[in-house]
């Protein structure tokens, strides 16, 4: 055989190795992806039922197993502010068969404030889909003498350390919102910690605190009976909940903006086929009218995006947050 009709032939042999692999690889990715899923599906959610992250959840799994008819499960596990179910969904087998329900709290905050967490929710999970976006909303005991944000701040900073401001507890995401208020405008508050919202907001309605950062359900009926007066929303846009309360940031405090956010991650070397065909059923599902419905109620906005956006987003947020809780000096037990 001389020189050229060598190579011709090694050409040829490796062109058919190649195409081999290629086949391979797509006839692994069918098997992967084309009976899935062929049973059922656990949506693990890092809270005990009943509230927003679970109705939220169980709002998606049960259009979920509609459209790719499959039961999905919600599986809750609570406890320990989210590392019991974030530690069980980060360790799970990455075949698509463990889905997490994943907050800003739960893949951000946790991380910025434990350094020693048993997972890392950068490296450990994949995103699917970012679900839901919502503001929180500034409220205020009616007899303080603040209509809005510029005198709030011009009354905190007339009184240093005579404002104080309630939250469901340390390093809850409420806290670290007022922590984030009050290092961006450099005002000397007192925060006070409650094991909830609900006991922060009575204590705020008795004028024990004088103001807090609320998911937006809660304070909204003492808002419009007059019992609470609603000075900003953190979202860079108003909230279609109170589109009379301008945003925090138009209000006199450029660039402040925090987005309570939920969304769906799986372990982290689960199959990109996989994870395409989640984002692409969940897509669909978050536009579908019920679901917006249901959403609302919770004053939640449905998102849907890629999973390289969803990705990205928890890497900008965890570093946002780290730098908080050390400029800050945040520490939990």
């Amino acid at each position: 055989m001389n020189g050229c009709s060598y190579f011709r032939s090694l050409g040829a042999l490796l062109l058919k190795s190649i195409a081999g692999v290629l086949l391979t690889g797509a006839a692994v990715a069918h098997a992967q992806t084309g009976s899935y899923p062929d049973h059922p599906v656990r949506v693990i959610v890092p809270f005990p039922p009943g509230g927003g992250n679970d109705i939220l959840a169980r709002a998606m799994a049960a259009r979920l197993s509609e459209a790719m008819h499959q039961q999905f499960v919600v599986d809750n596990r609570g406890g320990a502010g989210g590392l019991i179910g974030g530690q069980l969904a980060a360790t799970a087998d990455p075949d698509g068969y463990t889905l997490f329900l994943g907050s800003m709290g739960g893949l951000a905050h946790n991380p910025a404030l434990r350094p020693n967490l048993p997972y890392n929710p950068a490296r450990d999970f994949a995103g699917v889909t970012l679900l839901a976006t919502s503001p929180f909303i500034l409220v205020v005991y009616p007899g303080l003498p603040a209509n809005n944000v510029q005198e709030l701040l011009a009354l905190a900073r007339a009184k240093p350390g005579t404002l104080n401001y309630g939250s469901a507890g340390v390093a809850s995401s409420l806290h670290m919102t007022g922590e984030l208020f009050r290092q961006v405008t450099k005002i000397n508050i007192v925060h006070v910690a409650y094991k909830g919202t609900a006991p922060a907001l009575t204590d705020l309605l008795a004028g024990q605190v004088q103001m807090v950062f609320s998911t937006m359900p809660p304070p909204l009926p003492f808002v419009k009976n007059g019992k609470l007066r609603a000075l900003g929303v953190t979202t860079a846009n108003r909230s279609k909940a109170a589109p009379d309360v301008p945003t925090i940031a138009e209000s006199g405090v450029p660039g402040f903006e925090v987005q309570n956010w939920q969304g769906i991650v799986v372990p982290s070397k689960t199959p990109r086929a996989i994870i395409d065909r989640l984002n692409k059923e969940m897509v669909k599902i978050l536009t579908q009218p019920s679901l917006v419905d249901v959403f609302g109620t919770q004053g939640l906005d449905p998102v849907g995006n890629t999973p390289g956006q969803f990705d990205k987003l928890i890497r900008t947020e965890i570093d946002k947050w780290s730098q908080l809780v050390k400029a800050a000096g945040i520490k939990v037990d």
